[in-house]
């Protein structure tokens, strides 16, 4: 299959480890179920809101808030601006995971 692969011990137990291949590392959204969907959105929705809200003052904080919450839908059709957003937000999300992963593995 042309896969690189290499048996390895680790904590006294036994690993196989392979390369990574781009099929690996795509993301499957159309392959999530509602509820992981919502947990998922969720966790990114919680990412950006606390980067948002650092570089805010509380009275900011406080205002944006509100805002967010008089416009909270409940309907899933997120406009097309919107979802490419979020597909590029899980993507870095993703590549920012596989990096700090690989500089983790580099340092031990």
């Amino acid at each position: 299959l042309g896969e690189r692969m290499v048996a390895t011990r680790f904590l006294d137990h036994g690993f196989f480890i392979r390369e990574l291949l781009p099929q690996d590392m795509k993301l499957e959204l159309d392959e999530l179920s509602e509820i992981d969907a919502m947990h998922a959105a969720g966790y990114l929705a919680r990412v950006v809101g606390v980067a948002h809200a650092r570089q805010m003052d509380r009275d900011t904080r406080k205002d944006w808030m509100a805002v967010l919450q008089e416009n909270r839908s409940r309907q899933l059709d997120a406009p097309s601006w919107l979802w490419s957003s979020v597909v590029q937000l899980v993507g870095s999300h993703e590549q920012g995971y596989l990096d700090h992963c690989r500089r983790y593995a580099l340092e031990h």
